[in-house]
């Protein structure tokens, strides 16, 4: 899969995204329905990653995490454990979750789902455009369950889809900063905005 990584500084020890979501969208005009229509181009990262978010083609899944695991996981250092991204959405299957289980079979890295929660608030991100509204928006939903019962601490890969404003990641970053278990935290995700 063709990438063109881009690596984003924050409050974490590094993050890396794959690459950008779309190049170009056209807008087409109404449908019958009165919704707006587009005409868009993605790159292969990101037609992958809306081909499963939202065509739920679960055949997505291997070669998203095997970009990760081919082009970001060799510039990380040590990571001990992996932690998807909690979903805002409730679907029967998580495509971030999905792709971190994925990964962690890849890379031979246990993954453990429910280490990082999110409450429902009742607020979407997906409306919202700058980085005071959705960190306004997050508040003090994400949380770390204490699932790890090893003792000692390791360095971190959380697992997002799509990076825009940073606020979902420094919000789990400042949560993840307070759990003993952890050291260094990374953050990886499949496109940016």
């Amino acid at each position: 899969m063709k990438v063109a990584l881009r690596q984003v500084q924050g409050p974490w020890d590094a993050c890396w995204i794959l690459d950008k979501h779309t190049l170009n969208s056209q807008y087409l005009g109404d449908d019958a329905y009165g919704h707006p229509r587009f005409e868009t181009t993605r790159t292969e990262v990101g037609e992958a990653t809306y081909q499963l978010k939202y065509k739920h083609d679960w055949d997505q899944v291997h070669p998203l995490a095997q970009a990760i695991a081919d082009h970001i996981f060799p510039k990380l250092d040590n990571v001990g454990f992996i932690l998807p991204m909690p979903a805002t959405a409730v679907r029967p299957r998580q495509p971030v979750a999905e792709v971190a289980e994925a990964l962690g079979k890849i890379v031979n890295t246990p993954v453990f789902m429910d280490t990082l929660r999110k409450a429902s608030n009742g607020k979407s991100l997906k409306d919202l455009h700058t980085k005071e509204e959705k960190i306004d928006a997050i508040g003090d939903s994400i949380t770390v369950n204490n699932q790890i019962t090893n003792e000692g601490a390791w360095n971190v890969l959380v697992v997002d889809d799509l990076y825009h404003t940073g606020a979902s990641m420094e919000a789990a970053c400042k949560v993840l900063r307070l759990y003993p278990k952890v050291k260094k935290i990374y953050f990886s995700a499949l496109t940016w905005r």
